[in-house]
């Protein structure tokens, strides 16, 4: 687990780092979320947004929510007043009550708490995604239409092509949308008007047999149990929980012929950096 003072801070400052686009004022410095008719501060000329007409609270109010995110595992173990205490103690260049000894004996207390309560996390949502996942996929592949592999996958056609069923050795060209169960899209190339490109063999099992099925032109439902997705890892800082069961609405365009270019990608891509079943 990286620095618990530096978590805080990165996580603080995520706003710069994206650019401010997360935040209702874009790198432009223009306040996305001004509606017509707002007030405007006389001195900054700022937009009031959330009530607030200045630049200064809009920005400290803004990183103090980045910080309560940042600091939500811990919410129960600290006490706001003396968190308040130290910072502005800190931030005037007052002498700290803690010697750097005995900070280093907290914080490493602290990040012991840390990593616990994210493992406490970790295991409770694997179970609740687990049990979910059972029992959506044991209700749905008695729905008609919908096939059961002997992996556990299930497909649903929705419009059969004509063309040649790829292998997995080949590279093939599709569109198609992420869901979670609650029906949440995590990644879509049509969301980016791309359609993916990536080699068949290198994406999760469950979307090389599903994929298999389906000839070129195809467009088919994909239930992807966790086994044959992201399994018991999940996408550590993507949107996917461990053991997660994942819904694909998928198209097959094309078997890319060796050599032919094509925007390079696949499910997930955009939101998790990559789609080798490792992963």
């Amino acid at each position: 687990m990286r620095n618990t003072a530096l978590a805080f801070a990165v996580a603080s400052m995520a706003l710069f780092a994206s650019g401010c686009n997360q935040a209702g004022k874009p790198a432009d410095g223009k306040a996305a979320d001004a509606k017509p008719g707002d007030k405007v501060d006389a001195k900054s000329d700022v937009k009031a947004l959330g009530g607030m007409k200045t630049e200064k609270e809009q920005e400290s109010y803004l990183i103090g929510m980045d910080m309560g995110r940042s600091l939500e595992l811990l919410k129960d173990d600290l006490d706001l007043a003396v968190l308040q205490k130290a910072m502005q103690a800190n931030m005037k260049g007052d002498k700290p009550l803690l010697s750097d000894d005995e900070a280093r004996q907290i914080r490493e207390r602290l990040q012991e708490k840390v990593r616990t309560k994210q493992i406490e996390k970790m295991v409770a949502m694997a179970k609740k995604n687990q049990e979910e996942g059972d029992k959506f996929l044991a209700a749905n592949g008695k729905k008609p239409g919908v096939v059961t592999t002997a992996s556990g996958l299930q497909y649903q056609m929705v419009t059969e092509g004509k063309g040649a069923k790829p292998k997995s050795s080949d590279t093939v060209r599709v569109h198609y949308k992420g869901t979670m169960l609650d029906g949440k899209t995590f990644d879509s190339s049509y969301d980016r008007k791309e359609p993916a490109v990536f080699p068949l063999g290198a994406v999760v099992p469950g979307w090389q047999e599903g994929i298999a099925l389906m000839p070129v032109g195809s467009k088919f439902k994909l239930w992807i149990p966790s086994k044959l997705g992201y399994g018991e890892q999940g996408t550590p800082g993507g949107p996917i929980g461990p053991n997660a069961t994942l819904v694909f609405d998928v198209e097959l365009l094309d078997i890319v012929k060796p050599g032919a270019g094509g925007p390079a990608g696949g499910p997930e891509s955009a939101a998790m950096g990559g789609t080798h079943p490792q992963h």
